[in-house]
């Protein structure tokens, strides 16, 4: 990664219209996800299942790039950083995301993902050099605690018993890969390629390093071919993968990956309501502070100077 400083927009870049729905279309997308995820487990090992998402994944934004004439080139430099962006974001951060959801309950999971605008804040200060607004990080603690308000009943309800501290440490270890898959999608960023390009090719390295992994430990590659497996893998590949990766990216290098980053605590409610919908899910006076909490802390995010 460059420790250079990166090249940055105005003090303070307008938050448009447009950036507003990129932001509602990646929440909407990614709060659903965490249920359509459940629905992969069963038969194919979610390691398998992480590669059929980002091999169709991949294959859709190609085939985007072509309809398009958009340019899929990408030069040594970039290439490397794409294979950056794979390696943390699709080969590590999604199975470890899909193993601890094993373990844990989807809540807690996300309760700990929204500490990824904090680390990212970290990282960033360390590779890139940024210098983050007070407000950045005022922001993202409101993230964090309106979340912890809006999953409260799960969270005490969560038995620490030894799978669930393994589904923690591999939460916290995804959550550190999804940083450096945000740093690497940074740098991809500075070397001038295109959102596109980056993405499509991180998402063949991520899935081809991900599916040698799974060669080599013996996992049977087996396909489920229940209506609920297909079209939830459809829908994370389409909608949770190839939409909403490309709004992220290009919401993050407009306004930097502290705001984007926050999309991990605006989720929550999202799959809140989805609980509610088909888990019979009951909202309590705690969940709608912890919605309040969140959206005043994407309010100040939207307002905070770019480090």
């Amino acid at each position: 990664m460059s420790h250079s400083p990166a090249p940055d927009a105005p003090a303070r870049a307008p938050f448009t219209l447009a950036d507003a729905a990129a932001l509602a279309v990646c929440t909407l997308a990614w709060g659903t996800t965490w249920y359509a995820i459940t629905l992969q487990f069963g038969v194919v090992d979610p390691a398998v299942s992480v590669v059929y998402r980002f091999v169709i994944a991949a294959a859709v934004l190609m085939a985007w790039a072509a309809l398009t004439r958009a340019s899929l080139r990408l030069s040594a430099r970039q290439h490397a950083a794409a294979f950056a962006m794979g390696l943390a974001t699709f080969a590590l951060q999604y199975p470890l995301v899909y193993a601890a959801e094993t373990m844990l309950a989807s809540a807690v999971v996300a309760v700990l993902f929204a500490a990824l605008a904090f680390v990212n804040l970290i990282l960033f200060r360390l590779l890139f050099a940024q210098r983050p607004a007070a407000t950045a990080w005022i922001a993202a603690a409101l993230g964090v605690a309106g979340v912890a308000l809006l999953s409260w009943s799960e969270l005490t309800a969560a038995q620490m018993e030894p799978a669930a501290v393994l589904g923690l440490l591999l939460t916290f270890a995804a959550i550190l890969a999804c940083s450096f898959g945000n740093a690497a999608a940074m740098t991809a960023g500075q070397t001038g390629a295109s959102i596109v390009a980056s993405t499509a090719w991180a998402m063949v390295y991520g899935a081809g390093l991900l599916a040698f992994y799974a060669a080599a430990r013996g996992l049977p590659w087996t396909f489920d071919p229940r209506p609920a497996y297909v079209w939830s893998l459809l829908y994370l590949a389409v909608i949770g993968s190839v939409l909403a990766f490309l709004l992220y990216f290009g919401l993050a290098r407009r306004h930097g990956f502290a705001t984007a980053s926050y999309i991990s605590a605006l989720t929550p409610p999202v799959a809140m309501v989805v609980s509610t919908l088909f888990e019979d899910k009951v909202w309590t006076a705690t969940a709608f502070a912890g919605v309040g909490v969140i959206v005043a802390g994407q309010w100040l995010l939207t307002r905070t100077p770019r480090a």
